[in-house]
């Protein structure tokens, strides 16, 4: 197995934060049928496919508008038979790293003027910088990130499931399918 270079003045960066406990609710949509709180590591903008996350949002919007980017990927009509589920979920975890401040990400290297702006087919272009942060955060054992979310004015908790402990996370709430084009006809604006 190859070693991983890590960025020594990220891994000084970060080492300097306090961790913070996380005790609340948060939304994730998830495909129909499939556990809320199964983890994954898809490469996404937190995760690195080296270790496995759980994305969720302080926001019911904020995880419905995260998962309407990448189900859209660009595309002028959404898929129609796509079917996904909205949760509420319950999180009790310490050891979380904080990086929602306005300046967290920006002083870690996140051009924060296109966080979240690239289109689809570009997000390689963002995603290396937030991936290396994520990955000094789990190799430094956080339990993972609290930050902004990149579609909505709230804030995403990415969870590093190899930190959750058995009673960290529950399921509140099956808030039924999510009915994609009343939420996009009701958001057209944003």
């Amino acid at each position: 197995m190859a070693s991983v270079l890590r960025d020594n003045r990220l891994i000084d960066a970060l080492e300097a934060l306090t961790p913070v406990e996380f005790d609340g609710p948060l939304w994730r949509v998830v495909r129909d049928m499939r556990d809320p709180t199964q983890c994954s590591a898809s490469g996404g903008r937190w995760d690195d496919e080296s270790f496995e996350v759980l994305y969720s949002s302080q926001a019911r919007d904020g995880a419905i508008a995260e998962l309407h980017f990448h189900l859209k990927r660009g595309q002028p009509i959404f898929p129609s038979r796509v079917r996904y589920r909205l949760h509420q979920l319950r999180l009790r975890l310490s050891g979380l790293l904080d990086l929602s401040a306005p300046d967290a990400l920006a002083d870690l290297g996140v051009d924060m003027a296109r966080y979240g702006q690239l289109s689809y087919q570009e997000r390689h272009a963002e995603y290396p910088r937030t991936q290396e942060i994520a990955e000094v955060a789990h190799f430094l054992e956080f339990s993972g990130v609290v930050v902004p979310n990149a579609r909505w004015a709230c804030r995403n908790v990415v969870v590093f499931c190899d930190r959750l402990g058995p009673d960290a996370i529950d399921v509140v709430g099956d808030h039924g399918l999510v009915d994609w084009i009343a939420w996009e006809t009701a958001h057209r604006q944003r």
